[in-house]
């Protein structure tokens, strides 16, 4: 009786407390958020986003470190952070090119190859070779323990028919090919990304929590949870049904004025409250 009255309680939290009960899924962060602090002290970004908590980073380029992953990989264990993906072109995952990838990539201990964008997937044709691109790496990656995935912007849910590009690729594909739906650019198009998670269980192992305000939504900011996404419910569905492993965090826009580390800072702190994380 008493546990039947427990687990009647607690189906009826909210999001927000239900998220925060559980134990918080790790976070990285999405270099290119702070790309210009990059650009000046790889180095010292690096330091920073230690600093501020996050388990991780996704990188969008190596710097200094570009043909030194044993050099990258000794900087990142030094400051408690794992590489956990990168954000790397379709031609890296192709021919002689793949080999070079997997090397780099096995020393730093990234998981996640993601492909940010490819001009072929809204094609006819072509999102049905990119998907039969995809599925064929996913099984060529697999005995190295990575993933292959694709990276959604809001062209990618181009309608076609009575169905979209998104769609047409999530069914072409593997369970092994992740989506890493970027939840903010998936608002932005007209779609609940906690709607997409469930539409496609367990396929985005890594998912992007961007805040992005939705048109000109009045009040909101790009900060998350001051942002248009419901991001309590989307965490909730996270870890539900979306599979999802990793959050990455990616601020793109920089409201107030504040610089890029100012407002990836405020966000995280959002983040982190949200998860129950001190």
């Amino acid at each position: 009786m008493k546990n039947a009255a427990l687990a009647a309680a607690a189906t009826g939290l909210s999001p927000l407390l239900r998220a925060a009960r559980r134990a918080p899924l790790p976070v990285a962060l999405q270099l290119y958020s702070v790309r210009g602090d990059c650009a000046k002290d790889f180095d010292g970004t690096l330091e920073w986003a230690a600093r501020q908590g996050f388990d991780g980073v996704e990188f969008a380029g190596y710097y200094q470190y570009a043909d030194n992953p044993k050099g990258l990989r000794r900087r990142l264990d030094d400051l408690g952070l794992r590489g956990i993906g990168a954000h790397l072109g379709t031609d890296r995952l192709r021919g002689d090119a793949l080999k070079r990838t997997i090397e780099f990539h096995r020393i730093l201990g990234c998981h996640f190859l993601i492909v940010p964008g490819d001009h072929s997937y809204t094609d006819p044709e072509g999102n049905i070779r990119l998907a039969e691109f995809f599925n064929l790496t996913a099984e060529l990656l697999r005995p190295y323990g990575m993933l292959c995935g694709y990276h959604n912007h809001t062209k990618e849910f181009t309608k076609v028919g009575d169905t979209t590009y998104f769609d047409l690729f999530a069914q072409r594909t593997s369970q092994a090919v992740v989506l890493q739906q970027d939840c903010g650019w998936t608002a932005a198009a007209g779609y609940d990304p906690a709607e997409m998670m469930r539409r496609y269980p367990g396929r985005m192992k890594s998912t992007h929590y961007k805040p992005t305000v939705v048109g000109h939504e009045p009040g909101k900011k790009a900060i998350l949870g001051q942002d248009s996404v419901d991001w309590a419910e989307v965490l909730e569905v996270s870890r539900t049904i979306g599979g999802t492993e990793w959050i990455t965090l990616e601020q793109e826009r920089y409201p107030d004025g504040k610089s890029p580390k100012q407002c990836t800072a405020e966000s995280f702190a959002a983040l982190k409250k949200l998860q129950g994380r001190s």
